[in-house]
């Protein structure tokens, strides 16, 4: 496994490199990538930043900034880098209905009580560790060891929009109605996640009545 201060740099197209530190997910990882994603977002030569689990790509005009150039700025960022810039992310609170279809399934597969099961999940705090797959789905790590169970064989053709989920070590949401192999076991009001960032926490707490939602 690679340190965190060693990469790989990948060019996509002549407007894009892709950092790569890391070869599989896990929090440590993440807690590193969304630590220099936070970083970088000082600098205004950048056009765009996308963290994900092992890598965070950087998007620039070649016009204003050399693939170099923004090279040895990054390396700069990772040596001054600090993990203490985790003290300003948000925290969001998401009420959850646990009535999913899968609820049950997750509770045989995890040989928990339907309750433990959402239980467990409302005691995690979680980390958006990218967002991606559909505009607003946020990738959410943290989940209970417990809790992590292998995706549906035959994916859905149809998951509703607001759909809690959950897909072996992940838990996710679903912001508009569209295909999904991940295990559902709530729903919410989707509109929130218009507000969520890379970095930032999430909190879900059990409610039961529509307009608690």
């Amino acid at each position: 496994m690679k340190s965190e201060r060693e990469f790989n740099c990948q060019k996509i197209g002549d407007s894009c490199l892709l950092f790569v530190f890391f070869d599989r997910i896990s929090i440590e990882h993440s807690r590193f990538i969304l630590s220099l994603f936070r970083s970088l977002k000082s600098e205004r030569d950048f056009l765009d930043l996308v963290p994900a689990y092992c890598d965070l790509a950087v998007h620039f005009n070649p016009q204003i900034i050399s693939s170099q150039e923004l090279t040895v700025i990054v390396r700069k960022h990772i040596e001054n880098l600090s993990l203490e810039l985790e003290a300003k992310v948000k925290l969001h609170k998401f009420p959850v209905i646990y009535d999913g279809e899968d609820l049950e399934r997750v509770a045989q597969l995890t040989k928990l009580h339907r309750n433990e099961v959402i239980a467990r999940h409302v005691a995690a705090e979680y980390t958006v560790a990218m967002i991606g797959f559909l505009p607003d789905f946020p990738y959410l790590i943290g989940l209970d060891e417990s809790l992590h169970v292998p995706r549906l064989e035959n994916p859905r053709a149809k998951v509703p929009a607001g759909s809690v989920a959950i897909g072996g070590e992940q838990t996710g949401i679903y912001p508009c109605n569209s295909p999904g192999g991940w295990n559902l076991i709530g729903r919410m009001d989707n509109e929130g996640l218009k507000l969520l960032e890379p970095g930032d926490k999430v909190k879900f707490f059990e409610v039961e009545h529509e307009d608690q939602l």
